[in-house]
C-alpha cells in the first residue's frame, strides 16, 4: 500500500472522529482497525472504498467486535 492510502485513512478518520489503529500495512494489503459509532464508521469504509487516487482498493473485509 503506499504511504499516501495510510496518510488518506488518518485524515479521514480524524475528520469522522474516529479512533484508528494501524495494524499491518504492506504492498498487498492494510489491516486497520477502527472504534466509534457505527455510522460514522460506515461512512470512513465508504471514503476509504474510494480511496486516495493512487490506490485502488478492491475488498474490503469488516469484522465487528464486541465491547466488553
Amino acid at each position: 500500500m503506499s504511504d499516501s492510502f495510510l496518510g488518506f485513512a488518518r485524515h479521514r478518520a480524524a475528520r469522522l472522529d474516529l479512533a484508528l489503529t494501524i495494524r499491518t500495512c504492506d504492498a498487498a494489503a492494510c489491516e486497520l482497525t477502527v472504534s466509534g459509532p457505527d455510522p460514522l464508521i460506515d461512512a470512513f469504509e465508504m471514503a476509504v472504498s474510494l480511496g486516495p487516487y493512487d490506490c485502488i482498493i478492491l475488498d474490503i473485509e469488516r469484522r465487528d467486535h464486541a465491547h466488553g
